[in-house]
């Protein structure tokens, strides 16, 4: 299967074991870099989109930012909902199908939590999650969000993947770690995608664009965007 929802079935076998990757280990910079540039102040409100157990949204919640957490998966929901600080808190929900109107300061989609997860109609998607953090956040509001880059993922293909040109969709046959540990093999399908492709994204969705960076799992800086690292961060705004 290639919908979102096969995120659940992952979730389900992940569980808390999501939190023992290493990409997940950079939080705490890619949090105080995000409050940077997006001017976040204690007692604003984010909206965390895919935001699985939560991990941003506690690291926003203890500077003081009140967060609301959205994420398909109910075990990621319950994970988060389980240990969140004050400021916290987390609703099942479908990234693209949100259901905010003008209530948040900045909405948030990170680790391609919502955007990227699209499958057989990743433009139509994407889109959909796009146009609900417009909806979300106020006139003036910001966005970021995370996707991966597609430059980097065709000039590091691996045997693994198999890239669909046409689509932008890389599909990989690898394994994942259960809580207990022990290996298990799946398959993720992820839409990848060039900073020309944001922009025209971000523009069909009614947000303005103010960078587009290059990234990487807690490295994240002003960096332009390139061929030579995994992720690209999109930020812009919603006109006021």
């Amino acid at each position: 299967m290639s919908e979102p929802d096969h995120w659940e079935g992952l979730a389900d076998r992940l569980g808390s074991a999501y939190l023992r990757y290493s990409f997940t280990k950079g939080t705490a910079q890619e949090v105080e870099f995000l409050i940077a540039q997006l001017g976040l102040r204690p007692g604003m409100a984010v909206l965390d989109v895919g935001c699985g157990p939560g991990r941003h949204a506690y690291a926003l919640a203890e500077r003081g930012i009140e967060v609301t957490g959205v994420d398909i998966a109910q075990r990621f929901i319950d994970l988060a909902a389980e240990h969140a600080p004050p400021g916290a808190k987390f609703a099942r929900g479908d990234a693209r199908a949100l259901g905010f109107d003008q209530q948040f300061d900045a909405a948030i989609s990170l680790c391609q939590g919502g955007m990227g997860l699209g499958g057989v109609d990743p433009i139509g998607s994407d889109l959909a999650v796009l146009e609900g953090m417009r909806r979300s956040v106020r006139p003036g509001g910001r966005v970021a969000v995370s996707a991966f880059n597609a430059y980097f993922q065709v000039r590091w293909l691996e045997d693994t993947d198999t890239f669909d040109a046409a689509t932008g969709v890389n599909h990989e046959n690898t394994e994942i770690r259960t809580e207990t540990g022990s290996a298990e093999p799946a398959e993720l399908w992820t839409t990848c995608s060039t900073p020309r492709e944001l922009r025209l994204l971000f523009a069909a969705a009614g947000l303005d664009v103010d960078q587009i960076w290059s990234v990487e799992p807690g490295k994240y800086a002003p960096n332009p965007a390139s061929i030579t690292t995994p992720e690209l961060l999109a930020i812009g705004c919603r006109p006021a």
